[in-house]
């Protein structure tokens, strides 16, 4: 089976395995929106009219219902092999109904995706599961984003990684949008956006995937024009322009606002706001827009940036002061050298996560910080993937007399998706 999950609301308000019988796949819950089944080439299927219209059970010995119960249950690291047991586990395990069954039951777990890119300027990427600290094995990227640059990067409907626009070495700007599934662990064909561009800004605001500013072809040919993708029409619409053409080179979502900073058509560094209730734009400049340089992430109202290279210290934006005068230090920090650099910072699990370019991974309980003081929160701090974390300073030293200490490759897109 080679289409796309459904991405419907048949299954929004299920919250248990009662009645689960009639969602067992072989009964046609809806239609996905006019996608693209694939990227990938599929063959005919036979014909079925004369198969028997006997189904065999999921499980031997147990009805649907209660076997749905038992596979609902089983960890996410098994979903690969479950899905090559039979045709069955497999539209179970593809299909909208069993992941939205183990969201409402508290059992669905996230993992992180991380792209790179190497320095031959190849692109890969890699799964992380952080209740098991494994790197998980994924499909290759798909040919037109293996060298591609200045593209876009999103996750809609918590299970699909979208990756879109950017720039072909041979072709120039792209429209081409393309996604992962979490649940077919396979790549599938989007629509189209409606202006090609490559170093652009994104975000998602409720479910719905925001594109703005950029370059077009030619140097210095910066745009204004902004678009919206929603899965539900399966379509992309222009929405206002900017108030002046940008090329984007940090964004985050705070507040259902979308804050932008970048560097204009002169070069010189702006910021903007987008408001999607009233489909507006305006420049903004404030605390918040002239302390923030590093990447950052919201969670659950609070504003949070890297504050050191390495990312072992975090800053916290206080609305009332109108500052960054809040940290949370784990008082051990890595060195300063480009592969141990924290390329990304986004929310997993109810903390913060922290990405570095040589794929070391710490999480930051910040949920339990507001009343400590800087010297006693390291006890908040964790780390999940340490690979070159104990990178000594002498080391760090010798790599750089030595000429070696060239970033070998580094983190273009850090995301996490849920199944």
């Amino acid at each position: 089976v080679d289409t796309t999950a459904c991405l419907c609301r048949v299954d929004a308000g299920l919250k248990t395995v009662a009645g689960a019988k009639k969602y067992v796949p072989r009964t046609k819950l809806c239609l996905q929106p006019s996608i693209k089944p694939s990227i990938h080439p599929t063959r005919n299927k036979a014909a079925r009219s004369n198969r028997s219209c006997y189904q065999s059970p999921l499980l031997p010995g147990l009805p649907d219902d209660l076997a749905i119960a038992c596979l609902v249950r089983v960890p996410r690291v098994e979903h690969r092999k479950l899905r090559v047991v039979c045709k069955r586990w497999y539209r179970l395990l593809s299909g909208n109904f069993f992941y939205s069954l183990r969201k409402s039951l508290g059992i669905a777990e996230e993992w992180i995706y991380i792209i790179k890119r190497d320095r031959e300027g190849k692109i890969s990427w890699h799964a992380f599961d952080p209740v098991y600290q494994l790197w998980q094995p994924l499909p290759p990227v798909p040919k037109e984003y293996s060298e591609a640059l200045g593209f876009g990067c999103a996750v809609l409907s918590g299970c699909h990684l979208y990756l879109f626009g950017g720039k072909d070495l041979l072709k120039g700007s792209m429209r081409r949008v393309i996604f992962y599934s979490a649940r077919t662990n396979k790549w599938h064909r989007a629509p189209d956006m409606l202006r090609r561009r490559h170093f652009f800004g994104s975000c998602v605001i409720k479910n719905r995937l925001y594109v703005a500013g950029g370059e077009n072809e030619g140097v210095h040919r910066s745009l204004r024009s902004a678009e919206v993708y929603d899965p539900n029409k399966n379509r992309w619409s222009f929405i206002s322009d900017m108030s002046t053409a940008m090329v984007p080179f940090i964004g985050v979502v705070y507040e259902d606002k979308w804050f932008l900073k970048g560097l204009g058509p002169h070069r010189q560094v702006m910021s903007e706001i987008y408001q999607p209730e009233t489909d507006s734009w305006y420049p903004f400049y404030n605390g918040m827009v002239a302390g923030w340089r590093n990447p950052c992430a919201s969670l659950n109202g609070q504003l949070y940036a890297l504050d050191c290279k390495d990312g072992c210290k975090l800053r916290v934006y206080d609305e009332v002061g109108d500052s960054w005068s809040k940290h949370i230090d784990s008082k051990i920090h890595l060195g300063n050298s480009r592969a141990l650099e924290a390329a990304a910072l986004v929310p997993l699990n109810g903390k913060l996560c922290i990405i570095r370019n040589n794929m070391s991974i710490s999480l930051v309980d910040v949920s339990k910080s507001n009343d400590l003081k800087g010297s006693t929160a390291q006890h908040l701090w964790e780390t999940i993937a340490g690979k070159g974390q104990f990178k000594t300073l002498v080391t760090n030293l010798w790599s750089s007399l030595a000429g070696r200490n060239r970033l070998k490759s580094h983190i273009v897109h850090c995301q996490v998706l849920q199944a």
